[in-house]
């Protein structure tokens, strides 16, 4: 079954247009390969997945070094926002960039809520 971009494309848009605080989304492959986009303006898309799949790839080491188990997701906090990185299946990773007001607890809702629906297009 092929994977619907454009279907992906508007849940990242809708995602990211009616989340509070949220700035910009991405669904990358683990090869750091862009599946789609929604980031803010000058950032570059093919660059933005190449670093989360470096940051996925650090996490799973670690997470295997430390005797952690499989990674469900990677944060990165600084002071200006948040960059997380949520395991959509084995073939994407869920991308959501926010700035420091997002409340985390809404946002991690949020992040299930869409991870659930891309779950449904990537299978």
């Amino acid at each position: 079954m092929a994977i619907n971009l454009e279907k992906i494309s508007a849940i990242l848009q809708n995602f990211v247009s009616s989340t509070n605080d949220v700035q910009g989304a991405a669904l990358v492959t683990p090869d750091g390969l862009p599946l789609a986009a929604t980031l803010p303006g000058g950032m570059d898309e093919e660059r933005v997945s190449a670093m989360s799949a470096a940051m996925l790839s650090l996490g799973e080491r670690i997470g295997g070094e430390l005797a952690r188990g499989s990674i469900d997701r990677i944060y990165v906090e600084g002071n200006t926002g948040y960059g997380i990185l949520t395991s959509c299946s084995e073939d994407a990773v869920f991308l959501v960039l926010a700035s420091q007001a997002a409340k985390q607890g809404l946002l991690l809702l949020e992040i299930k809520r869409a991870v659930t629906e891309l779950k449904t297009l990537l299978q």
